[in-house]
């Protein structure tokens, strides 16, 4: 079914207008010594009204609709510029909000630029009662309190990110919702899992639903240890996954069901949830079990504790190695006493 649902979307980006080649625009900009422009990005229409950008930093959901638009994370500082012409390929109406899943800067980079080329929807045209240029006049910019608090200025040090790109609506209770577009959305807190300020944000009727970081199909997941990240929340929030995603049954030939938008990487259905969070939870129980055997951290890596997996997801270069992974398991097992 996996790979049925893959090709269904490649059809339908082809019907959008020849994905990438239809929404080639911008000038190339640099991304970590390469340079990319707006027709190295990829643009799949999932749902009638809703699409992925891929290629500019972490993926980017767009839902567009009467309302405006809402985006979920905004991808990287330097694509920004090309984010905001491919969005406005997809539809003239404005971007109303930002939904930030973490504070990653490959998921936050672009606020800043992709809210000032928003419009506010607390307007007095739209029944909010306030002035026109409330927040600057541009679009909302939603995420978990704990995004702020990572987003805002260390004590003594220059701030990581500009004020403008901070977000202008927190919260901090499990659920928070709106419905915008003729559907529900709701923005669920995922606490302490690859970061402390996770959120996936499921659009009801879409069905469809960005996972952020929490779901990684290219590589084992991050867990931060240092910003809060640990084993137990991340195998929580995938379990979340899961259980909020619906596979196409009874009727299984047929190729539908909830659509989820991993952090990188290509769409996956529940089924594709199921097999990342059972190759976390496997490898989490490994190296469980050798703690409790008295093994160091340097013999549970001897052991390859991510056997099985490693060929997939595992990776011995780069900013996060299965020996990385390996290790923020092992301090978050010791760490909690789990």
């Amino acid at each position: 079914m996996r790979l049925g649902i893959r090709s269904a979307i490649a059809i339908a980006a082809i019907g959008v207008g020849a994905v990438t080649a239809s929404l080639s625009v911008g000038k190339p900009q640099q991304v970590q010594g390469k340079e990319t422009s707006s027709d190295q990005l990829e643009v799949l229409q999932l749902r009638p009204n809703f699409y992925m950008i891929a290629g500019a930093g972490g993926n980017i959901g767009v839902q567009v609709g009467v309302d405006g638009v809402v985006i979920v994370d905004a991808g990287s500082a330097s694509q920004a510029d090309v984010v905001i012409a491919a969005i406005k390929r997809i539809t003239t109406q404005p971007i109303r909000y930002v939904i930030n899943t973490s504070a990653d800067p490959d998921h936050v980079g672009g606020n800043e630029m992709i809210a000032k080329a928003g419009q506010t929807l607390f307007t007095q045209g739209g029944g909010a009662g306030v002035a026109a240029d409330f927040l600057g006049g541009g679009a909302s910019i939603l995420a978990v309190e704990q995004v702020l608090t990572r987003m805002s200025t260390p004590g003594g040090q220059a701030p990581p990110f500009p004020v403008a790109a901070l977000p202008t609506e927190t919260f901090n209770q499990p659920r928070k919702y709106m419905y915008l577009n003729g559907e529900g959305i709701e923005v669920l807190h995922q606490p302490a899992a690859h970061a402390d300020g996770d959120a996936i944000v499921f659009f009801r009727r879409s069905d469809v639903i960005v996972a952020g970081d929490v779901l990684d199909t290219t590589r084992f997941p991050v867990i931060d240890i240092a910003k809060g990240g640990t084993v137990q929340g991340e195998i929580a929030a995938l379990r979340k996954l899961v259980d909020t995603a619906i596979p196409s049954v009874p009727i299984v030939s047929r190729e539908e069901g909830t659509l989820i938008i991993p952090g990188h990487g290509r769409v996956c259905d529940q089924l594709d949830v199921v097999e990342y969070r059972d190759m976390v939870t496997i490898v989490r129980d490994r190296i469980r079990d050798l703690i409790k055997q008295g093994l160091t951290l340097e013999q549970i890596k001897a052991t390859s504790p991510t056997r099985g997996y490693t060929r997939r997801y595992g990776s011995e270069t780069g900013p996060w190695t299965t020996n990385d992974f390996v290790e923020a398991v092992y301090r978050s097992l010791v760490q909690k006493g789990q």
